[in-house]
């Protein structure tokens, strides 16, 4: 069985498992001894044979047509990312190539961000990695260790379940969006060492690297508990850098005249009154500040 079977098969029976009766249409027969849809219910769904089905989450079966494609997206409620990911399993041959260089973070970006002053704004690469914020979003991420990655941010924080009243949902959108950007790369030396380190040090990303989510999130609503300004509400808004493939800025928005928004100038007003000595160790790796 091809690596690439595999990824298909693990991604299908993830879908499957993650769907209930009612999602599908059908009526739930009471207690199910697996979770989820069973594999002779997708593959009447999709008008397919079992056995045909079956070969596919075994991957035994490799070149599926668009037409099964599209009815498995349909039964799975596949949104465009996550079918998009179930296109580049399924035909591997057509997966675009997705290294690149490190992006990189010009001048002129660092002056961008910095001219927000009301509005935390980050320079991150396709894997959350970190490699600007203006001061405002540094001051919004001051309590945290783990300043160099979103990821190990929420995973390998204890006090990310302070700082996220709804941790499960933002834990959730940034393992989605890590598959979203990794694609089915991954081979991808960069994205197998963030996925074996976070696998390794927490159960919680395990549980839910296996679920197969898919999605980018852009203009998810998050909500954040700071210990100095307490509750915000902010919309997380995501933008490729078309000078510097692989870059993308992230602003967290407050809605205008929001408490949230005056949560946010009172954190500025805060970290703007704090000495050059208290800023000392709040920078993020080569000397980038930390968020």
């Amino acid at each position: 069985m091809g690596e690439d079977g595999k990824q298909l098969g693990a991604f299908l029976r993830a879908r499957r498992e993650a769907m209930t009766p009612e999602q599908a249409g059908l009526l739930d027969a009471g207690h199910r001894r697996t979770p989820g849809l069973r594999r002779e219910e997708v593959a009447m769904l999709a008008g397919v044979s079992t056995d045909y089905y079956i070969r596919l989450e075994q991957g035994r079966e490799r070149n599926p047509s668009e037409r099964v494609l599209n009815a498995l997206a349909r039964v799975l409620d596949l949104g465009p990312e996550a079918t998009r990911h179930l296109y580049e399993l399924a035909h591997p041959m057509l997966r675009p190539h997705r290294r690149a260089p490190r992006p990189r973070v010009t001048r002129q970006l660092r002056r961008l961000i910095d001219a927000w002053p009301d509005t935390p704004a980050l320079l991150c690469d396709r894997l959350t990695t970190i490699l600007a914020a203006n001061p405002l979003a540094t001051a919004l991420y001051d309590g945290f260790r783990h300043r160099d990655n979103l990821l190990r941010m929420i995973f390998l924080e204890p006090v990310a379940r302070e700082f996220y009243p709804e941790w499960e949902k933002s834990a959730r959108a940034k393992v989605a969006h890590l598959r979203a950007v990794a694609g089915a790369d991954l081979d991808d030396p960069a994205v197998t060492a963030l996925v074996g380190e976070l696998s390794v040090k927490s159960a919680d990303f395990r549980r839910l690297w296996a679920r197969h989510d898919v999605s980018s999130n852009a203009g998810d609503t998050k909500r954040m508990r700071h210990p100095e300004v307490g509750d915000l509400t902010l919309t997380c808004e995501m933008f490729t850098v078309a000078s510097s493939p692989g870059l993308q800025l992230i602003t967290l928005l407050a809605e205008p005249g929001s408490l949230s928004e005056q949560a946010l100038r009172l954190l500025g007003t805060l970290a703007a009154t704090r000495t050059p000595a208290s800023q000392a160790g709040r920078t993020g790796r080569a000397g980038h500040p930390a968020a």
